[in-house]
């Protein structure tokens, strides 16, 4: 190390040698970091002549399985080495475009395979790795993160168990509720925002915005997502409104009091293009109610932005949005499995956050701080101003 210190940067030395697993779920998205990381490890190789065993190296995946017995059980297999390796984990419980075969019958995916099947990866390693970090885009169970009456707290036992088994840190994306963390207090706990990302595609897509108080506004959905509407129409200088749902408490349809009618608090939106900023998307009920409201009140275009888009009633819906002009655009991230319904429609907006993810993981694996990478102010600031200088 003393010898490294002398010809190396100390911010160029790994706190171990980078490994990656993605489960079967995360393939995809996890070969597009494999590339940035891959690229940007051998273009530094050439230049500094780092003296680091596998610093670079062709691929950072491991290759790993989750096979099923015809029962229906599974088990974790690493082909290969992990010792002493700063190991992440990539997962997305949510994709169900996967399968699996029990007595001949074909069952797709749930939320709990999938967090079964990182557990057995886990279990796998055997604590031989120096360091775990799961990569969860969408947390598992984060809608189950509190509780109002007697009911499990899934979300809390879980991140209990990854703590429990070894995992050091827990990188999630835009959580539904970040004090579910207050669960394993002396574990690593990330949640991280895609807002710059959402401007930089939104911007690639859209050639005539204008982001200033006359023409554009941000707005919640609802109270629970105030925090995320306000840090970006603070940081784009814009107003910002919030609609607040009006509950039936005297009724229970489908485990949840169902929403009377949505409220808004805000400025006029007469005429403004508005984005709303949600965490996800799921039947897209609320969205849709909200962007009718919106266009009522007179209001330009709608984005309906959200970090995660399940569309767990199909598209259908949000096809006659955008016929009868209540709806124009719909962006979500490549974090979670994209069905190619979705990647169809011209109205959505795909945000890739695969390079985003690469620069967190090889930041960490540094052991280098990943604040400005989480709160990236100034880099959306810039993007505007450039948008800006070459529309205006």
């Amino acid at each position: 190390m003393q010898t490294l210190e002398k010809n190396v940067a100390s911010d160029m030395i790994p706190v171990a040698p980078l490994a990656i697993i993605p489960l079967k779920s995360c393939e995809a998205l996890c070969k597009k970091v494999d590339d940035y990381l891959v690229t940007w490890r051998k273009e530094r190789n050439e230049e500094l002549k780092l003296p680091i065993h596998g610093y670079s190296r062709d691929t950072f995946m491991l290759k790993s399985d989750t096979p099923r017995f015809g029962s229906g059980e599974g088990k974790g297999i690493i082909y290969s080495s992990v010792r002493g390796d700063d190991l992440y984990v990539l997962v997305d419980v949510l994709n169900n475009s996967l399968t699996y075969t029990v007595r001949g019958q074909v069952n797709h995916m749930s939320p709990d395979d999938h967090f079964a099947d990182l557990k057995r990866i886990i279990a796998a390693v055997e604590g031989k790795a120096k360091r775990i970090t799961v990569i969860m885009p969408y947390l598992y169970e984060s809608r189950q993160h509190r509780r109002t009456a007697r009911e499990s707290l899934d979300c809390a036992l879980a991140l209990q168990e990854l703590g429990s088994m070894g995992v050091d840190n827990i990188l999630t994306f835009d959580a539904h509720d970040p004090r579910v963390q207050n669960a394993i207090p002396l574990k690593g706990f990330d949640t991280i925002q895609p807002a710059y990302q959402f401007i930089k595609h939104i911007t690639m897509h859209v050639p005539d915005l204008r982001f200033d108080t006359e023409h554009m506004m941000i707005l919640s959905p609802d109270e629970g997502g105030t925090s995320r509407a306000v840090y970006m129409a603070n940081v784009l200088g814009l107003d910002m409104g919030i609609f607040y749902k009006r509950r039936d408490y005297s009724r229970v349809v489908k485990g949840r009091n169902p929403i009377v009618a949505h409220e808004y608090l805000g400025p006029d939106v007469k005429g403004k293009d508005i984005i709303i900023l949600d965490d996800m998307i799921s039947s897209g009920e609320s969205m849709l109610e909200v962007a009718a409201e919106l266009k009522k009140r007179g209001c330009g275009r709608v984005f309906a932005v959200a970090t995660f888009g399940l569309f767990t009633n199909g598209m259908e819906k949000f096809d006659q949005a955008v016929e009868q002009g209540i709806l124009d655009y719909v962006v979500t991230t490549n974090v979670i499995y994209q069905a190619p319904e979705l990647l169809a429609r011209d109205y959505h907006i795909s945000c890739d956050l695969s390079k985003y993810i690469a620069l967190i993981i090889d930041t960490l694996n540094h052991d280098e701080t990943i604040s400005s990478l989480l709160d990236p102010r100034e880099r959306i600031q810039n993007l505007v101003k450039e948008y800006m200088g070459r529309h205006n």
